[in-house]
């Protein structure tokens, strides 16, 4: 997969570009930035954001300017410039005081940022049981949202319940928050089909296939997974299946040095203290008695550890499943989560062994899935303000899909156009996950609210592939 362009390198010059509302050019841009950037290099950055909308570009040649898109906000007040930039950043999770201290520390820019090696006392200094990332108050409340009614039934039952929700919108999320395009529906067709979205990368559909593989294994082995050699060894190589330089890396704890970009954070590099600290975090994890402790830990140390050449992430999001899996509680798909709002909880992880970032993006996201997979709708309060600003859309759209017979191809390009023609650019990304959500949810309980007729359904889901 082509390397991936450092976030904070593209904030950069997006706060370079913003401080010119007029527009700037290139030769300014990189006098504006606080380090030097060879001008191909540069050039590239700037095409990237221009691609992804979050720049525009106008003229040609020498004259050719660059300036923040203009952007309307929900109350339907157009700004631009600084204030554009600002307000697409605000697509965030709710985050309390010590963790927004967390999110500027991470967006500094780099080298502003101390370099820091890997921290051993982060981890022995936790002690099972007795040391809690997460407050009694909140593992409790994540208890009683995630707890299904029927109680007490085998490992595994919840997961398998929701099985075929759970492993796409897992396999999507996870891999979402790696960088891949795939839509909703495109990895729900690849899942269901084996047919992959054209003009993708074929990378990207293999990072998909291989969370399939991973959380299958997951849910048909609920009674036997643990924290384990066998079971984090196994799942990443699962998920790094294809996808590594070293094919024979998979499944094996790390012997080379390995770096992290957008981070000033160096891992370890000596093999015999990676294993070290490998065996502890599993040791640790295992003694946990909580199993929304034991989760939220792995994703912290796994993470952090980087005990492998490269998925390590992937591996800490699945693991923090495992504890739910086993306990037959609501699993944690990630949905809705906003990539910077993780990334940013990870590396106030990897530079300040602080964990109240990543702590609050955690909590939030295990709301959702449980809203999601528990129907405790209770639990986010008030109907989602986002579904009712753009009701009549989404029920447009869904009815248009069914009444003209649409596979999931035609829809999800559909989706996406009338996304890019009528709701504004920090919101387009949610519009096409919840619309797609909506048509994936679709059955004979629920076409009414849409105005459909039973055969009308029928014979759209006929032809739904």
């Amino acid at each position: 997969m082509p390397k991936r362009i450092p976030e904070p390198e593209l904030d950069a010059i997006l706060a370079v570009v913003a401080a010119h509302p007029q527009g700037v050019q290139v030769s300014a841009v990189r006098e504006g930035l606080p380090y030097a950037l060879p001008p191909r290099m540069l050039q590239r950055r700037l095409a990237l954001l221009v691609e992804q909308k979050r720049l525009v570009a106008e003229g040609r040649g020498k004259g050719r300017r660059y300036r923040a898109p203009a952007v309307i906000t929900r109350s339907g007040n157009l700004i631009a410039g600084n204030a554009a930039v600002e307000a697409r950043a605000e697509v965030y999770v709710p985050v309390s005081a010590a963790a927004q201290d967390i999110r500027q520390a991470v967006r500094a820019p780099i080298q502003k940022r101390r370099p820091v090696g890997y921290q051993r006392a982060f981890l022995d200094d936790y002690r099972p049981n007795v040391t809690y990332y997460l407050p009694a108050e909140t593992r409790q409340r994540l208890l009683d949202m995630g707890r299904p009614a029927d109680g007490g039934r085998p490992a595994g039952t919840y997961a398998r319940t929701i099985y075929s929700r759970l492993l796409i919108e897992l396999s999507w999320n996870s891999s979402r928050l790696e960088g891949n395009t795939y839509s909703l529906l495109e990895t729900e067709r690849l899942l269901e089909l084996g047919e992959a979205a054209e003009g993708k990368d074929a990378l990207e559909a293999q990072m998909i296939l291989n969370h399939k593989a991973a959380i299958e294994m997951l849910v048909d082995q609920a009674d036997e997974i643990g924290f384990n050699r066998y079971t984090i060894l196994n799942l990443h190589a699962l998920l790094s299946d294809n996808l590594l330089v070293d094919p024979q890396a998979g499944g094996r704890l790390r012997r080379i040095p390995v770096a992290i970009d957008g981070t000033v954070y160096h891992p370890l590099e000596v093999p015999q203290l990676i294993v070290e600290c490998f065996e502890a975090i599993l040791d640790t994890a295992a003694a946990i008695n909580d199993p929304f402790e034991q989760a939220f830990f792995v994703l912290v140390h796994l993470a952090y550890l980087q005990c492998f050449e490269d998925v390590n992430k992937r591996v800490s999001r699945l693991a923090a499943n495992i504890p739910l899996i086993r306990g037959n509680l609501c699993p944690l798909s990630f949905v809705d989560v906003p990539e910077r709002a993780y990334i940013d909880g990870v590396l106030g992880i990897y530079e300040l062994n602080r964990v109240e970032l990543l702590r609050d993006v955690f909590v939030w996201a295990y709301e959702r899935s449980s809203a999601r997979y528990s129907a405790v709708r209770q639990s986010l309060g008030q109907p989602d303000p986002f579904r009712m600003r753009y009701r009549p859309l989404i029920a447009e759209l869904v009815a248009m899909v069914v009444r003209e017979g649409m596979d999931k191809r035609a829809a999800t390009a559909l989706v996406r156009q009338r996304a890019a023609e009528q709701v504004p650019p920090e919101d387009q990304a949610r519009f096409v996950e919840v619309v797609e959500t909506e048509i994936m949810s679709l059955h004979e309980g629920n076409i009414a609210r849409y105005r459909l007729r039973p055969a009308e359904y029928h014979t759209w889901r006929q032809g739904w592939r």
